[in-house]
């Protein structure tokens, strides 16, 4: 039996591709180690319910919008909810990106779908419009403008940039509005403005003028 001799180039080689995986093997097992070793401080992984797509807020979450992710529970988010099971069916009361959590305070609590939508402290105020049906969609910003009569009439601005949550349309529960009729509008409002909102109602002629879209940076 005649032994066959490898050419050089084929022991370099060899030798280069036991001296990669080695130091292939070193590499993962000091990586594990570390990972190892950040486990104390990162704490073990725990599941976390996330969007599995852009939800906007007022959405009513359903199994297929959310999963769940297992992430270190140092990086966990207060109030982050475990279980798709326990999200089904909460309301967003914000919009959530694609792989953001779905935490206790994102979701309402109950409720009708407007005050689902209402953040802790905040009011939602119902003004008639005065403006044509289809101008304005949810999501858009508003001024109101109070005219105010008397032996001195004057108007002054009594909500500036305030959020529409939803739109009736006439007939369907609106009212007379400064400029004629129009679909009534439910604004998110703080307290104060709520007040100023409900005496202008009262003894004043109401105008809705839209503000500008903004886009964030």
């Amino acid at each position: 039996m005649v032994l066959r001799r490898w050419p050089l180039r084929s022991k370099l080689f060899a030798v280069l591709a036991v001296v990669a995986a080695g130091a292939t093997f070193g590499l993962v097992r000091g990586y594990a180690a570390e990972i190892e070793a950040l486990r104390p401080s990162t704490g073990d992984p725990v599941p976390v319910v996330v969007a599995a797509r852009g939800i906007e807020r007022g959405t009513v979450l359903v199994e297929d919008a959310l999963r769940v992710e297992r992430i270190p529970s140092a990086y966990a988010p207060p109030g982050a909810i475990g279980s798709v099971q326990d999200a089904v069916g909460r309301t967003l009361v914000s919009d959530l990106a694609e792989g953001e959590a779905v935490t206790r305070t994102r979701v309402g609590a109950g409720g009708g779908p407007v005050a689902s939508r209402v953040s802790s402290g905040l009011r939602a105020f119902v003004v008639g419009a005065g403006i044509p049906a289809g101008v304005l969609e949810p999501g858009d910003l508003v001024d109101v403008i109070a005219t105010f009569g008397g032996p001195r009439p004057y108007t002054e601005t009594v909500g500036t940039a305030l959020e529409v949550l939803s739109i009736v349309e006439e007939g369907a529960g609106t009212f007379e509005a400064a400029g004629g009729s129009g679909p009534s509008l439910v604004l998110l409002v703080s307290p104060d403005t709520a007040e100023r909102l409900a005496y202008a109602t009262a003894f004043a002629s109401i105008a809705v003028t839209v503000a500008p879209f903004e886009i964030s940076a």
